[in-house]
């Protein structure tokens, strides 16, 4: 099951460039059980694996803006260490339902979010680098809490704040999400156990996931499968919220 799960997200992410993280966590909250603050940390270790496979892709073919990468973590590495501090410290059992209205609902806006990128593609970006590493702080922030948000906002950020071409966007937020991802996994990592089993059946089957979906993705359109994927991750995030409600107000 878990090498299965593995292969499908990673899969999922190839074809269309979605985050991992916004996919992993709650297929392991609402399939596998597992308490929020463990997904989260598994979620972020595994789409380290799946970015490492992708980056050195983009970086050989120079779609890769290392100076727009370094302000971008910045502002992003100290937030993801706040968001993953925040979260080992909000993982009792008495706040866990928060944690899944937080987590869930930061997954539907993340998801909702992914529908404006052809909004930001056609407008006529304006270099305003200054704001880089501040706008990436809150990005990072949401990444240590949730796993979520360093594809759909980082992506926007860039569309919005840069003038790179959309490969190059797509490489250097690719860069951006493995350092940040590898941070706010080690951080967990230190902080409490890792369910290394998990993360290893995942991790064997992502790769061969990872790899099928970069192939393919180059030769099939992956527009409708995109849509298709957002709807479905939308109501994924619409359940951990029901969850988390359902708890808070009984």
């Amino acid at each position: 099951m878990e090498y299965l799960l593995g292969f499908l997200i990673a899969l999922a992410v190839g074809l269309t460039g979605m985050g991992g993280g916004v996919l992993t966590t709650p297929l392991l909250i609402l399939g596998l059980g597992l308490p929020a603050h463990e997904a989260v940390a598994v979620a972020l270790l595994f789409s380290t694996l799946t970015k490492v496979i992708a980056t050195p892709f983009y970086a050989s073919r120079g779609q890769l803006s290392w100076p727009v990468a370094k302000l971008l973590l910045i502002g992003g590495l100290p937030g993801v260490i706040a968001g993953s501090f925040l979260l080992n410290k909000t993982s009792t059992k008495s706040l866990e339902p928060y944690v899944l209205t937080i987590v869930g609902a930061t997954i539907v806006v993340m998801t909702a979010l992914t529908f404006l990128k052809p909004l930001f593609a056609k407008a006529q970006p304006k270099e305003r680098m200054h704001l880089l590493p501040w706008l990436a702080l809150p990005i990072g922030l949401e990444v240590g809490f949730s796993s979520a948000g360093a594809g759909a906002l980082g992506s926007l950020l860039l569309l919005s704040c840069t003038t790179l071409t959309p490969s190059a966007v797509v490489g250097t937020d690719l860069f951006f999400g493995l350092v940040i991802s590898a941070a706010g996994g080690s951080w967990h990592a230190l902080t409490q156990p890792i369910n290394t089993a998990l993360l290893w059946k995942l991790s064997t089957g992502g790769v061969a996931g990872a790899l099928l979906g970069a192939w393919l993705g180059t030769r099939i359109p992956t527009r409708a499968l995109r849509t298709a994927l957002s709807a479905f991750l939308f109501f994924l995030g619409g359940q951990l919220c029901w969850k988390g409600l359902g708890v808070l107000v009984r």
